[in-house]
């Protein structure tokens, strides 16, 4: 009776990271995008990438303690940031649908 011998495959190779060109247009995350004058107030005046003004967001909304202690999904909006979302509370998950309003 033959057995089968279990050789164990090697790890995948990983390949060298793909170069863009000189002249290549970043992706639509890494576009610097010009805040609203109300979420500047948040993130500053300077263009940003969408990436950065979320977590500027996020580091404004940790440093003012404004996550809902029960529901940490939850931000409850100070008077900065009810000018950016329209309302006094929003989801983590809603919050981009805000943000993109602000940005351009």
């Amino acid at each position: 009776m033959a057995t089968k011998t279990t050789e164990k495959k090697a790890p995948p190779a990983k390949t060298a990271a793909v170069k863009k060109p000189a002249g290549a247009k970043p992706n639509a995350l890494q576009q610097p995008l010009q805040p609203s004058p109300e979420l500047a107030e948040i993130v500053g005046k300077a263009p940003l990438a969408r990436g950065e003004v979320v977590s500027k967001v996020w580091e404004y909304i940790k440093k003012h303690d404004l996550q809902n202690p029960a529901d940490k999904r939850e931000i409850l909006a100070d008077d900065k940031l009810k000018k950016v979302f329209g309302k006094d509370k929003c989801t983590m998950f809603e919050m981009n649908k805000f943000l993109a309003q602000h940005l351009k």
